[in-house]
């Protein structure tokens, strides 16, 4: 009988090997039991790299499960996914640094040529200080504004130094922002109105911004100390 059996697991492994697929590159990204595709595992910068670089820069380390701004090193830069996205729910959790400055920017043309920085083709959701930071005086430049386009509705953002949960949904021109579970924003992208908001914003002289319909996902480096982590997406 064992004979038998190391007999019938050598045909079935044989046949199995010889319906494998060959040269299909395996999805390396962990995806949790619900098909999140999980962009930050806790651990390393895997599926990161500095804007315009192959790697991530030393400013931004890792601790407690949490990506984060060490601003007592020099060289920074904001991150970006290696993976492009279009049509995504995704989620993750920031806090800030008191009189702090950040940003989770969208749908970004990484062509460093025609955009140096990240900013001048994504749309970015303020990370911010609202009490401590100057642009917390500055009308849409407050924490869940889309930034400089749009204000939020309301402000359930929490006091410096805890945890807020951020869902960004980009669904075929639909945008939708909630922070701590309330929706914030509410938009249509690249319609009429779209560029108006352009027009009327600091953007209006960058030509791309807003345009693109996929795209990278930055953290922004803007010198403050800033945590990410639980950093999820699912394609829609």
């Amino acid at each position: 009988m064992k004979i038998i059996s190391i007999v019938s697991l050598y045909f079935f492994c044989s046949a199995a090997s010889l319906i494998q697929p060959k040269n299909v590159k395996v999805n390396t990204i962990a995806t949790d039991h619900d098909g999140w595709q999980i962009l930050f595992d806790g651990k390393t910068t895997k599926g990161w790299h500095t804007y315009g670089k192959t790697a991530v820069n030393e400013r931004w380390k890792i601790s407690d499960g949490a990506l984060y701004i060490d601003n007592t090193v020099k060289e920074g830069g904001d991150i970006v996914t290696d993976e492009e996205f279009e049509n995504y729910d995704l989620k993750l959790e920031w806090k800030i640094s008191k009189n702090g400055n950040s940003g989770i920017i969208i749908n970004i043309n990484e062509d460093t040529v025609k955009y140096k920085e990240t900013y001048r083709s994504g749309p970015e959701i303020q990370v911010l200080d609202n009490d401590g930071h100057p642009d917390g005086k500055i009308l849409k430049h407050r924490a869940g504004d889309l930034y400089d386009l749009i204000k939020s509705s309301s402000e359930p953002v929490k006091a410096v130094g805890e945890w807020n949960a951020v869902e960004i949904i980009s669904d075929k021109g639909s945008l939708k922002i909630f922070m701590n579970g309330t929706n914030v924003v509410t938009t249509t992208m690249w319609d009429n109105n779209w560029k108006q908001l352009i027009a009327g914003s600091k953007f209006k002289d960058m030509p791309g911004f807003g345009t693109f319909k996929k795209g990278k996902i930055a953290l922004q480096d803007h010198g403050n100390a800033v945590w990410y982590r639980n950093i999820k997406i699912k394609k829609l």
